[in-house]
Parts: structure tokens; sequence; C-alpha cells
């Protein structure tokens, strides 16, 4: 079976070297950037090719030429390339941040006899998994809260972070607003709002702030009180909020010295060199998720920990693993045909079956990412 892997980037060549550990599995992965594609095939064997996904027809062609696709792109490649691989009537695997509604390409899918399994990273990803999971053990969910982040094990001023995917998204998470569910109302504040400390095992106290990563769960999940926070070492929110007020993240050009030229473009030039991968890179990958609702009659709370870091041995960033492997085991599922539903399907859908849930949490032990559960009851 082939399988086309749209990104060669971090997250993108940890999936392609996940899948290409199995056997039995052609792996090709497209990528317009000769470096990205070269490092791939001297450094893991793996085959590759050029190609621009905001080319229609080449990435039609290329779609149709395999058995299953992955989208790896960045977010804002994202919906455009994941309606042209449904029109060419394959299964796909994403995890680009499309800001657009992807859930809205979900009837032509369904005419299109295609399941795309969408936002299948970390979070959105491995979060909505838990919830549509427990949705189904709880008789009502009350308040469901997901952190989520990733961080350098070496803290350096003055940004204390290092970048670990897709740079435009990144930044992305700081200005697009914070979609959340307060008492069953769906409201919007803006990004980095509403900063609170939280002490999480092993890493110590971080800062949690708004950002946009429920997504389908606010079509899908009748739970009245949802948020999604990212996780950062206390002090950077401040920092990227000051940065955002001053309209360093404007998309809007303004002429200096006859120069027309976007802030963002600036500010991205100068904070990625900042948040470059310093040495081998190594990170952490930290989320805790709580689900809070009744179970005949008692109030229970339901905790969802993990924890990972880099690996050395195989040079896999600790974001790249959680992603890229949660990802890759998704693909698993409809290669072997264990998960197909027609359609647009988010996580959440899969984690509604119990043994794709079990499948799934099984293929991402067997590599080291491990969910750490814990369920009490509460006043």
């Amino acid at each position: 079976m082939r399988v086309l892997v749209l990104g060669g980037g971090l997250v993108g060549s940890a999936i392609a070297r996940n899948l290409a550990r199995d056997g039995g599995l052609e792996i090709v992965v497209a990528d317009t950037n000769p470096h990205t594609r070269a490092a791939l095939k001297q450094n893991f064997g793996l085959r590759t090719m050029e190609l621009d996904v905001t080319d229609q027809a080449a990435l039609s062609r290329a779609a149709a030429d395999c058995d299953l696709v992955v989208g790896a792109v960045p977010g804002s490649l994202g919906y455009q390339m994941l309606k042209t691989v449904i029109e060419a009537g394959r299964d796909i695997v994403d995890i680009s941040f499309a800001p657009e509604n992807v859930m809205d390409l979900h009837d032509l899918a369904v005419e299109r006899n295609v399941t795309a399994i969408v936002d299948m990273g970390l979070q959105p990803g491995l979060g909505n998994l838990v919830l549509g999971r427990y949705n189904q053990e709880y008789d009502a969910i009350d308040r469901f809260t997901c952190y989520v982040g990733g961080l350098p094990q070496v803290r350096r001023w003055p940004f204390e972070y290092q970048s670990v995917f897709s740079p435009s998204d990144v930044i992305e998470e700081y200005t697009r607003p914070a979609r959340l569910r307060v008492n069953g109302r769906t409201v919007s504040l803006p990004a980095l709002s509403d900063v609170e400390l939280i002490d999480l095992p092993r890493v110590g106290t971080l800062e949690a702030f708004n950002t946009d990563g429920l997504r389908s769960l606010l079509q899908t999940m009748p739970v009245p009180n949802m948020v999604e926070k990212t996780l950062r070492y206390p002090g950077h929110a401040e920092r990227m909020r000051m940065l955002r007020e001053m309209g360093l993240f404007s998309r809007e050009p303004l002429e200096i010295k006859g120069v027309r030229m976007a802030p963002l473009d600036m500010t991205s030039r100068l904070l990625f060199d900042m948040w470059a991968p310093q040495g081998k890179g190594r990170d952490l990958a930290i989320m805790r998720i709580e689900i809070r609702g009744q179970i005949k009659g008692r109030e229970l709370l339901t905790t969802m920990d993990l924890y990972d870091e880099y690996d050395d041995e195989s040079g896999t960033t600790a974001m790249a693993r959680t992603t890229g492997y949660t990802c890759a085991a998704a693909a698993r599922l409809l290669l072997n045909g264990t998960y197909q539903e027609a359609g647009v399907r988010p996580p959440e859908h899969m984690g509604a079956d119990r043994e794709v849930y079990d499948l799934l949490v099984k293929d991402l032990a067997q590599r080291g990412v491990e969910l750490v559960i814990n369920q009490e009851e509460v006043d």
C-alpha cells in the first residue's frame, strides 16, 4: 500500500518514519524544499517527491496514485489541500491547523465516499479522542478543560520557547481569537487571555492562556463548559501580548523608506531565529485534561496526564512524537480497515468507538507515549 505524506517538516518526517518502520508500506514524502527532501532521503532512506500542494491539479494526480494521504502542511494551506484530496477520492489523515471550518467539507467527503480524519495531532487531536471516549462513559459532562504545550527542556531568556512545528502556526495561536464554551454558550475571547498558573507533575509551575484549540468539539460535544489553553513557561504570554498590541503580528503592509512590508514578516524572521532549536532541540510535550460530570449520580473528575521528552535514539522531538505518532496510529487504523466512516471525522468520533480508542492508545504506548488516567469522586 502506498502512503503519501504531504510535508516533510519535523512532524511530517516523524509520521513518515514511524509508518515506514511497519514494513509493507511504500511511503512517499512530498515537499517543495529540496534540502528537506535530500535530508529525508539521505538520513532515513525515505522516498520523496517535489510537490506544491497549492497546485491543485498536481496534488490531485499525486493523491490519486496512492492509497492514503497524510496532511502535515501549514494551517494556511490546510483547507484547500484537504478539499483537493477529498475531491480526488482518497482517504486522508490530517494534522493541518486550518483556520477555516474543515467540517464544512463533510458532505463532500460523504459524496466521494472518503474518510477524512482531521485535526489528528496532540491538541486538537488526542484531547478530542479522550473526550469522545469519556462522553460515552459519563451520563453527563459539565466541564472539559485541556492544557497542552511544547517547551524546550532548557529555558533561555527572553522567550523560553523553541519552535517545534510550522512557524506561521505558532504566531497564529497568539492572534486567532479563542473560542470556548461558557454555561452552554460559545464565546470568543482574545488569544493569550485568562492567564493562569498551573502546577503539573515533573515540570512544576507553568502558565496557561486561552487559544483556539477546541475546534470541532464546539460542534460535536454537548458539554456546557469547555476551554483549551496553551502551556508556556511563566511570562511568555505577556511578552507575546506586548508584540501583538504593538502591531508586530499585523499582516497589513507598512511602507518604510520606500519598502512595503507586513510587520508580521519582519517579526517572524526575527523571532524564529531566536526560537530555532538549540543543539538537538531537546523539548517536552505536556498535556493535562480534566473532565468533570456525573456517572450514576456520583460527581466524578477524570484527569489525564501526558508527559513526553525528546527521544535521543531517533532524534525526534517530543512534539513530533506526540503529534506525529497520534496521526500515524490513526493512519494504521484506516489502512487496515479498522476505522472506515465516510465524511469528515474529527478525533472525538474515533474516541466514541471503544475498540478504536483502545487500539490507538495501545499504539501510542508501544512507542513510549503514555496516557496516565485517574478518576476520583469529588464534592
